[in-house]
């Protein structure tokens, strides 16, 4: 049985994780007792933050909105600050799993796990948020979009821990997240996360690679045409073209790729006639 670790800060966090290689961080823990009781993982140690208070809850600073990685899905879901252009990330809170996985898991532990299904990420990507991860060596900023290295692969290195998660200030625009799953509060078969952002869209897609697919250039050859159909394909094309997807028990990759323009014209379709709240 491994051994429950309670630390008060996160500096005596990190430094416990590189005198203790095998030790894993616990947040929320619905993935990583799954895995442990599943035989999938094993450890020496679990290192809870529960106790560090740094980690915790949502504000609004000087930079923006400062997510803290032990912030529940539910607070996230039910955040008043995130409206507008960052109601696509509260609305991807919304669609995890169920209501009990809602009230325990974190936003710092499901990013980290780096599923490529999960809800969190191409809603991060959509808006540009910075990951702040804490180490031995101090603290450094990652932008979300490079936070994933791999598939299930992060930026996270030996000893350090992801501290919270930053997005820009919300504009009066619309956002959205949609996505096709088997069955309500599955993880994604494909996902499609979007902002309006003028007379252009940021767009990133999920569950089709090893981390969120979005293209700033092909937005901005977007910009001003987003009532032009062949525009729209275009656009779809290029992203289904930096897909990477996979054959599994939620689809096939060919289905995949077939999803990814669908949502992304049925979105931008919605955000144009109002039919999403900001």
């Amino acid at each position: 049985m491994s051994e429950l670790i309670r630390p008060d800060t996160i500096e005596e966090a990190t430094q416990f994780l590189v005198s203790h290689p095998d030790a894993r961080v616990l947040a929320g823990g619905a993935t990583l007792i799954a895995m442990r009781n599943a035989g999938l993982v094993e450890m020496s140690h679990l290192v809870s933050l529960s106790g560090i208070h740094d980690l915790q809850g949502i504000e609004k600073t000087p930079k923006g909105i400062r997510i803290g990685a032990m912030t529940r899905h539910c607070e996230t879901a039910g955040c008043d600050l995130l409206t507008g252009s960052l109601a696509v990330v509260r609305q991807a809170a919304g669609m995890i799993a169920n209501r009990p996985v809602r009230n325990m898991g974190t936003m710092g532990g499901a990013v980290s796990n780096a599923d490529p299904a999960a809800d969190y990420l191409p809603a991060l990507a959509c808006v540009d948020a910075i990951a702040t991860i804490a180490g031995p060596d101090g603290r450094r900023d990652v932008a979300i979009t490079e936070f994933v290295e791999d598939w299930y692969e992060t930026a996270l290195g030996e000893g350090e821990i992801l501290v919270s998660i930053t997005l820009p200030l919300a504009r009066d625009e619309p956002s959205l997240y949609r996505k096709v799953a088997r069955v309500t509060g599955d993880y994604a078969t494909a996902s499609c996360a979007m902002a309006m952002d003028g007379d252009a869209v940021r767009v990133a897609i999920g569950a089709c690679g090893p981390g969120p697919i979005r293209d700033t250039d092909a937005e901005e050859e977007l910009r001003g045409n987003l009532a032009n159909p062949d525009a729209v394909s275009a656009f779809a094309a290029r992203l289904a073209g930096l897909a990477d997807p996979i054959d599994d028990v939620r689809g096939s990759a060919e289905y995949r790729l077939a999803l990814i323009p669908r949502l992304i014209r049925a979105g931008l379709k919605m955000m144009q006639t109002a039919e999403v709240a900001k």
